[in-house]
């Protein structure tokens, strides 16, 4: 049994909180934390496991961030300078601190601005006629029906709707902050919605007015259809004249959304860089291999899964084709493979997309559910370490980039030292694990790392 520190619980920085624990396995409920402050935890498979009971909850904290601290008695090594974050529902992933970083952009931008009221009811229409449009096919509705059904409420009320930004892409206009609450006011009037394909009817709580909750749009009178229509919002539309690309958008998105859910980079770059790229890796994220790396059929709601497979792209490339830079700012490399092969020719995207299936396949049939997972510290002279459950980026670009270099040089061959012993061999070199815990983005630790899987994994 081990006793849990009570102090170094929460930390503000900017608008997040962070929950500070040692270098240990937390479960996670939807967004929530639950850490036991002050209560012991067992033991279990090399990791701690709290135990949630209600006699011993103290505290439930709204974090989404956890940061772990190395110590001794929990196995440093592994963990230190690791971040464990949890989505809901989505995939648990290592969030390497040194990934985290920003860049400012040296481009000098030219771009008009102008405003327009439009009716609720304007643009629906505009919306059905293809004149405004949602940031490629698939880019997700995220609110609940709680916060949908409140954003009606707000309409039949007459409370002040916030600014809407479109930008003006050729004929159209591109929805850029604002898409859930027009979504939402669609959906609502078209009677589905989005979120669950079902009727949208408001919800039955008390934060919505009696006169209509529970109900949907056609069972309301005509005079509150109407004031739901006939509501105006203002729209701030830009367009970009300089330079002739998109590099700007992707700085307008991340600095005036503002919406309850701040965008995720991928998130943003769905919007931005919509083109037969970014339709390319939408697909390659359904191919069953792919899925099964991952650990669930579903596409992670903010695209932390189709930032994967970008990231081996633009990392791959780097390597391959050299760099001078000592240290990349992984966001910087993500934008700009984006937006260099934006609209890739067929062969181009065909030949991405071929490279990175044989690669899923050949990772899946020779490590499985393993895959990308760091071990668990042992917890006994003659018990074998466990894998832990997220995917860790750096063990990820190892793998992967290894396994490509390897099907480059060997494009008919089945490689026989891909299997879970060597994978495991790899894991406990500490030379790796050097690599993937501190100052990750050092090219020479990212060549490096790569270096050693393929000794490991590949080399007959």
């Amino acid at each position: 049994m081990l006793t849990l520190p009570k102090n170094e619980i929460i930390q503000h920085i900017g608008n997040r909180r962070y929950l500070l624990c040692p270098t240990v396995y937390l479960p996670f409920y939807k967004e929530a934390a639950i850490f036991l402050q002050g209560n012991t935890a067992d033991e279990h498979e090399g990791s701690i496991a709290l135990t949630a009971f209600d006699s011993k909850l103290k505290t439930v904290w709204n974090c989404d961030i956890i940061t772990a601290y190395s110590s001794e008695d929990y196995g440093d090594r592994y963990y230190c300078g690791c971040i464990w974050r949890r989505n809901m529902a989505d995939q648990k992933i290592v969030a390497l601190t040194d990934e985290m970083d920003d860049y400012s952009d040296d481009s000098l931008f030219n771009i008009t601005s102008w405003g327009a009221d439009l009716s609720f009811r304007e643009l629906i229409i505009m919306y059905d006629d293809d004149e405004l449009i949602k940031p490629e096919l698939q880019r997700k509705y995220v609110w609940t029906k709680d916060e949908a059904s409140k954003f009606i409420d707000s309409l039949l009320l007459g409370l002040p709707v916030p600014s809407i930004f479109l930008a003006k892409v050729n004929d159209q206009k591109l929805i850029v902050d604002g898409y859930q609450r027009l979504m939402t006011v669609y959906d609502f009037v078209k009677g589905i919605f989005s979120g669950d394909k079902k009727v949208f009817k408001l919800t039955n709580s008390e934060a919505i007015n009696y006169r209509w909750r529970g109900k949907a749009f056609a069972e309301l009178s005509k005079e509150e259809q109407r004031r739901i229509q006939s509501t105006t919002i203002h729209a701030i539309i830009f367009e970009q004249k300089h330079p002739a690309n998109d590099s700007g958008m992707y700085k307008i998105f991340e600095r005036i959304n503002t919406s309850g859910r701040n965008l995720k980079p991928q998130e943003i770059r769905n919007c931005v860089y919509h083109g037969s790229l970014n339709t390319a890796l939408m697909e390659l994220n359904e191919y069953k291999p792919w899925r099964n790396l991952w650990g669930t059929t579903e596409c992670d709601s903010r695209m932390t899964d189709i930032e994967f497979i970008l990231r081996f792209f633009a990392l791959n490339a780097l390597l391959r084709e050299g760099t001078g830079l000592k240290r990349i700012v992984l966001k910087k490399e993500l934008n700009s493979f984006m937006l260099s092969n934006i609209n890739a020719d067929k062969g181009k995207i065909e030949e991405l997309a071929g490279e990175f299936r044989n690669i899923a396949k050949t990772i899946w049939d020779s490590l499985g559910e393993c895959s990308f997972r760091n071990l668990a510290r042992a917890t006994g002279k003659n018990s074998k370490p466990k894998f832990l459950p997220p995917i860790h980026p750096a063990i990820f670009d190892a793998i992967t980039i290894a396994v490509a270099q390897y099907r480059e040089r060997n494009p008919s061959q089945t490689p026989q030292m891909l299997t879970e012993e060597n994978y495991r061999k790899l894991l406990e070199c500490d030379e790796f694990i050097d690599c993937i815990k501190q100052r990750t983005t050092d090219i020479e630790k990212i060549q490096r790392r790569v270096q050693l899987a393929y000794r490991y994994l590949l080399e007959d």
